[in-house]
């Protein structure tokens, strides 16, 4: 299986090592905005091919399938076109920057007939896995969930110390990871309200810096999502509280702590790399992946609700890495 990747920051470079140690995939394409590194990238990881071209890329017949790391403004434009140009698909997450981005993209992925999956890596925790199966059987009910994020954004430099071109966002990218756990555990239960904060614009940014969302279903369970790129230090973490235990999972230590006491569980890159199997082996198989592009709607319609709420407060406006006509 011929595979294009776009885009050469830390997610390229993660879904570029899963796909070395994936028997029958073959690095064939890289794509980057600037030439030299994309050459350098290609390089050090054995692509066959590099362009600066996404066009170019797709109207080589020999690339089976495309995994977009690319920018999360660029990602509903790009996704359309690589589904159109007939190639299954691995997105990163968002799926698009609106509510209406990612319905435009779903259609098309349904009118294609294509693999099409979403890379929401919180899905694929193995250590959830027990936990899932008694709620599936009625054992257990969760109550409430929620989920800190908080990071040091003031200067647009990436995790891999690479200064960006584009600028990041803490409602649809970040938060995106948490409120889809929240809508996929709670499978379905209809909302009965959400409510948020999202920031004015930062004077140095451009962007909102502070964001908390809380979602409520009928069914009196709730979601509370919140935090910062303002923070000195980095807080990322989950907690799961059902009516017999509570789950703490704190993803940069990588344990899970219960009642019962602490224990180590993968750490992000190794359960990132599950998400590039289950890709290749749905396309093998002619299935849909985990992440389905329908699957993700449900936190999609809340991430609308909350940039729906701003945009009433301050006015839809174009903004760094997030244009109003999302």
């Amino acid at each position: 299986m011929n595979i294009c990747m776009v885009g050469y920051g830390m997610m390229g470079v993660w879904h570029s090592d899963a796909l070395a140690g994936t028997p029958g995939t073959v690095l064939h394409t890289l794509v980057g905005r600037r030439a030299d590194a994309a050459a350098e990238f290609a390089t050090r990881y054995g692509y066959r091919k590099w362009t600066d071209s996404l066009a170019t890329a797709l109207a080589d017949p020999e690339i089976d399938a495309v995994i977009l790391a690319s920018p999360s403004e660029q990602h509903e434009a790009q996704a359309i076109a690589c589904l159109e140009a007939g190639k299954h698909l691995l997105l990163e997450i968002p799926i698009a920057m609106s509510l209406a981005g990612a319905e435009r993209v779903v259609a098309t992925a349904v009118r294609s007939g294509l693999t099409f999956g979403l890379c929401h890596p919180m899905r694929f925790r193995r250590e959830r896995d027990a936990l899932r199966a008694r709620v599936a059987a009625g054992e257990e009910r969760i109550r409430h969930i929620a989920g800190r994020f908080f990071i040091k954004r003031l200067v647009n430099i990436g995790a891999t110390g690479y200064r960006r071109s584009w600028v990041d966002n803490i409602l649809w990218h970040h938060f995106c990871h948490f409120v889809d756990l929240g809508m996929w555990l709670f499978d379905g239960a209809p909302i009965r309200r959400v409510q948020s904060h999202l920031g004015a614009l930062h004077p140095a940014t451009g962007i909102p810096m502070e964001s908390s969302v809380l979602v409520e279903t009928e069914d009196d369970r709730s979601l509370l999502v919140h935090g910062s790129y303002h923070a000195t230090y980095r807080l990322y973490d989950k907690l799961i509280v059902t009516d017999r235990e509570t789950y703490l999972f704190d993803i940069l230590a990588g344990t899970m702590r219960t009642a019962e006491g602490v224990v180590a569980i993968e750490d992000e890159k190794t359960n990132c790399a599950r998400v590039v199997a289950d890709f290749v082996d749905a396309v093998r198989a002619r299935r849909q992946p985990l992440v389905s592009g329908p699957s993700v709607l449900p936190a999609m319609r809340v991430l609308q609700a909350v940039q729906d709420d701003w945009d009433r407060r301050w006015g839809a406006q174009d903004i760094p890495g997030r244009p109003a006509a999302s």
